[in-house]
C-alpha cells in the first residue's frame, strides 16, 4: 500500500472516525450509523472507499456487512492507524464517538466481541 493511498483516506473527517471506531474491533455498518448517527448510505459509501484502498475488509453475516480493519496491515498503514489512535483521543468528536459506542447496544451484532458469529436466533437487527 503506498502512502498517498493512505493519506487519501485519512483527508476526511468521516472516515476518521470509523477508523477510530473500528480500532475497538469489528463493528456493522447498523452500529456506525447508531454512534456516528449519520445515514446509512453515507457510512457505506467511506467503509467502501476505505476498503477500496486496502485499509478495511468486509464480510457478510447474513443480512450484515461486518468491517474490520485490514488483518494483514502494511507496516506504513499500522504506523497512520496508531498515529490517528494516540491523536484522537483529545480530540472531542472522537471521544464522544468512543463514549457512545461503549454505550450502544451492540447486541444485535452477528459476531461477538472475540470474532465469533452470534446463533442468528439471537439477532434483533
Amino acid at each position: 500500500m503506498e502512502l498517498v493511498q493512505i493519506y487519501q483516506c485519512l483527508c476526511d473527517v468521516t472516515r476518521l472516525r470509523l477508523l477510530n471506531l473500528l480500532g475497538q474491533g469489528p463493528l456493522c455498518v447498523c452500529h456506525f450509523q447508531t454512534v456516528l448517527k449519520e445515514p446509512q448510505v453515507k457510512i457505506s459509501k467511506h467503509l467502501g472507499y476505505l476498503k477500496a484502498r486496502g485499509l478495511v475488509e468486509a464480510k457478510r453475516e447474513g443480512n450484515w456487512m461486518i468491517y474490520q480493519l485490514v488483518s494483514k496491515a502494511s507496516p506504513e498503514l499500522k504506523a497512520n492507524l496508531a498515529c490517528l489512535q494516540d491523536c484522537v483521543r483529545e480530540q472531542a468528536i472522537f471521544k464522544a464517538d468512543l463514549a457512545r459506542l461503549r454505550k450502544a447496544d451492540l447486541s444485535c451484532s452477528p459476531i461477538k466481541a472475540d470474532g465469533q458469529p452470534v446463533p442468528r436466533g439471537r439477532r434483533c437487527c
